[in-house]
């Protein structure tokens, strides 16, 4: 069978009453769906995204030559079976992909929004993608599988509408974000506002599209450094040097750094930096016992039968942090969830990479073949 990818835009008038007492209106979500919706809406599989991720998790385009970020789990006979369920993944707001974003144009001026954007969170990205699927008449769906900033959506998932799914897989990430992936996103950040071409944030967008943004270049660098770890940077590159470098030349490079290089450069091609700018600062602020008062009582709101899955060696949302929720869960006598330490040296990435490693505990979960 086909993967029959299909994406679609819904354009919503009603406000949207944001997390900060803001409101956003009117505003579009751009969203994918792959596989068929069966008849009693049992078979329904939501993907929530990653910072630099989008609604694209599977399959290609015509005249695209890289498919969707999770290409390897999603599709005909793979570990997210579109010969058995209806998946469907959405861009949040505040990216750049379609939904409405800090250069969205802004009603009724039609000048992008630029800082007029307001700040959201992870809670307003989720309660975005819920109005979605009241509107596509999705009510419940059968599980919900994100991981890093797509792991914090569904733990918000879970926390705030807790009837909603029935299985919520959150891989590589945390319950509260913390300083040493702030400080990441801080040398990010700075790079991007202390570049002259970056104007302040008002740039023109097709120019940094064919010229890219070396602030922004450097700040992803300092980004995919957190994205490995020490072992995975030493098997992928070793003390390789650029073979048309001399070793004493000053600017002749080690093969890791024409590799932060190369995609730091490329990236600022295609991420609106604005849009980055926003997106790290709802990681940021991600906190899901904020409005509790306590991380043991939002935990208490979850009746989803909850997995985590962690990564030895993630050195942005270090395993000991979903651990950590783990025992938060058994402190509270929650005997619905899974807690997994998949051994890997690779980093936070491995929940993009390394998928033989895990792609056959969500087809359990999703099967309903693990226990609790």
């Amino acid at each position: 069978m086909s993967l029959n990818l299909k994406t679609n835009t819904e354009h919503f008038t009603n406000p949207l009453y944001l997390e900060s007492g803001r409101i956003l209106e009117p505003y579009d979500i751009t969203y994918e769906t792959y596989g068929e919706m069966n008849e009693e809406k049992s078979n329904i599989v939501v993907i929530s995204h990653a910072l630099t991720g989008s609604h694209h998790a599977a399959g290609t385009y015509e005249g695209e030559s890289k498919a969707g970020w999770w290409d390897g789990l999603i599709g005909p006979n793979k570990a997210i079976d579109t010969n058995k369920y209806f998946v469907i993944c959405s861009n949040v707001i505040g990216s750049c992909f379609g939904s409405t974003g800090p250069m969205s144009l802004q009603h009724p001026h039609h000048e992008p929004y630029r800082y007029k954007f307001p700040v959201v969170t992870i809670k307003d990205m989720v309660k975005a993608q819920r109005i979605l699927f009241d509107r596509l008449d999705i009510h419940r769906v059968h599980a919900i599988v994100g991981g890093s900033m797509g792991g914090m959506q569904a733990l918000q998932f879970a926390i705030h509408y807790p009837n909603f799914a029935k299985h919520i897989v959150a891989l590589a990430t945390t319950h509260a974000t913390q300083p040493w992936a702030i400080a990441f996103n801080k040398v990010a950040q700075e790079s991007i506002l202390n570049d002259p071409d970056f104007k302040q944030g008002y740039y023109d967008p097709e120019l940094i599209k064919e010229q890219g943004l070396s602030g922004m270049a450097v700040g992803r660098m300092a980004g995919h450094i957190s994205f490995l770890s020490h072992e995975s940077m030493s098997e992928k590159f070793g003390r390789e040097y650029k073979r048309t470098d001399g070793l004493y030349e000053l600017f002749g490079k080690f093969q890791v750094e024409s590799y932060l290089e190369y995609n730091g450069n490329n990236f600022t091609k295609w991420f609106d930096p604005l849009a980055y700018l926003y997106i790290t600062k709802a990681i940021n602020i991600f906190d899901i016992s904020r409005g509790f008062d306590s991380l043991q009582e939002a935990l208490t709101k979850i009746k989803a039968n909850l997995h985590l899955i962690s990564f030895r060696n993630d050195l942005l949302f270090k395993n000991f942090e979903m651990k950590e929720l783990a025992h938060e869960l058994q402190n509270i006598n929650n005997t619905n969830h899974s807690y997994t330490d998949i051994d890997s040296s690779y980093g936070h990435d491995a929940f993009l990479v390394e998928l033989e490693k895990f792609d056959f505990m969500i087809k359990d979960i999703l099967d309903g073949n693990t226990k609790l």
